[in-house]
């Protein structure tokens, strides 16, 4: 009776065993079905040109008496805004951004004699919707030197910056075909493996990136007025049987 019961109770154990691995391995046949996916990126680009540009002028003049200093700037002033209304740039674009004075005497950190005692340098930011002007003149920059005007880049990068600011506009299209440029592969993708596209499991929209449409080594995306918009969208799709 003793051992009868104990043959009972093995029994119970090895079926209870032997279902659990069942649906043990049920479960892992069915998760491994669910993992079975693939990623595929879908890209879209559009080439555009700048619809605005900035371009800050600074100009200096040095004197030992403050006064002529000052009077040497306004005149490298008043060459500047004809220079613009030569090249069609109006009075309203251009605005004084910065007026700088400094008086070398009083710099206690000096070293050495200096040949003039006032600097005075001048910014003029130049802000048009019109690029395309604003590149002319750029490239027309030596008129200034010409008439006497004295440069400077400091605290500025040389030329104009130039930018794009209608991204909004492009996004929706192009989300569109990043998606569908992505679903193409994956779907190649099945058809070489035997299966069966199937819901998407996850995506990701991606990055929109403006890029410089000639890759022009030490020149930016920003010096270039004609640029590439991108965005590549990763999109991951389960696959069936």
């Amino acid at each position: 009776m003793k051992s009868g019961h104990l043959f009972f109770v093995a029994l119970i154990l090895a079926l209870g065993i032997a279902l659990a691995g069942f649906f043990v391995g049920n479960g892992f046949f069915q998760g491994r079905a669910t993992d079975r996916y693939v990623t595929v990126k879908g890209i879209s680009e559009r080439d555009v040109t700048a619809d605005l540009a900035l371009w800050p002028i600074s100009f200096v003049a040095t004197d030992n008496d403050l006064t002529r200093a000052q009077a040497r700037i306004k005149s490298s002033h008043r060459q500047l805004m004809d220079f613009l209304s030569n090249h069609d740039i109006a009075a309203g674009e251009a605005e004084v951004q910065r007026l700088e004075v400094t008086d070398v005497m009083a710099n206690a950190y000096r070293s050495g004699q200096a040949e003039y005692r006032y600097i005075v340098e001048q910014t003029v930011m130049v802000r048009s919707e019109d690029p395309g002007k604003i590149a002319l003149a750029s490239q027309a920059v030596g008129e200034l030197v010409d008439a006497g005007v004295v440069l400077s880049s400091r605290g500025y990068p040389g030329g104009p910056t130039y930018l794009f600011n209608r991204l909004s506009e492009l996004k929706p299209e192009m989300i569109a075909e990043a998606t569908s440029n992505a679903r193409r592969a994956a779907e190649q993708f099945a058809q070489d493996s035997g299966s069966t596209l199937g819901k998407i499991r996850q995506a990701n929209q991606g990055v929109f990136q403006i890029l410089a449409r000639d890759r022009t080594p030490g020149v930016g995306e920003e010096g270039q007025m004609e640029k590439t918009v991108r965005v590549v969208s990763t999109v991951e799709y389960f696959l069936e049987d």
